[in-house]
């Protein structure tokens, strides 16, 4: 399970540490891509292929799926960790996140998000502030 939060720097080149403590769950190689909220989502191959069976299970015949596989497929990435422990984010994924140099790297459960550091404050503040209130919604689904 990944958990955690890790600032790092992303460079000029588009190379961001991956935090050691999600290295070997991620493993050598992982698949990233778009996420939601203005993020990036990183998961570990046998997490990507499970995923990749539920989207491929998903009916083409409505527009929605359409779009969500589309727009989550066209910019998925393998992933490599070199000897420094980085990877390199292509242009497309680092515009999507507005990865620019502050970075925040977090565990979420089956996969790490990758965001702007901005960005990531204004998550957090604006779920903070309404953290009571979402923490009641989630006993409808038995938590």
């Amino acid at each position: 399970m990944f958990m955690g939060e890790f600032q790092h720097n992303i460079d000029a080149k588009g190379r961001l540490i991956v935090p050691s403590k999600l290295r070997e769950q991620l493993g050598e190689k992982f698949v990233v891509t778009r996420g939601m909220d203005g993020c990036l989502f990183g998961y570990p191959l046998a997490e990507w292929s499970q995923l990749e069976e539920k989207l491929s299970s998903m009916p083409l015949s409505k527009k929605d799926t359409r779009s969500f596989v589309r727009f989550f497929y066209s910019a998925a990435t393998e992933c490599e960790i070199d000897k420094q422990g980085r990877i390199n984010i292509p242009t497309t994924l680092r515009d999507h996140a507005e990865l620019v140099k502050a970075c925040v790297v977090i565990g979420v459960a089956n996969r790490i998000e990758i965001w702007s550091e901005e960005k990531w404050r204004e998550f957090t503040a604006e779920t903070e502030e309404n953290f009571d209130e979402i923490a009641e919604t989630m006993i409808d689904f038995g938590f």
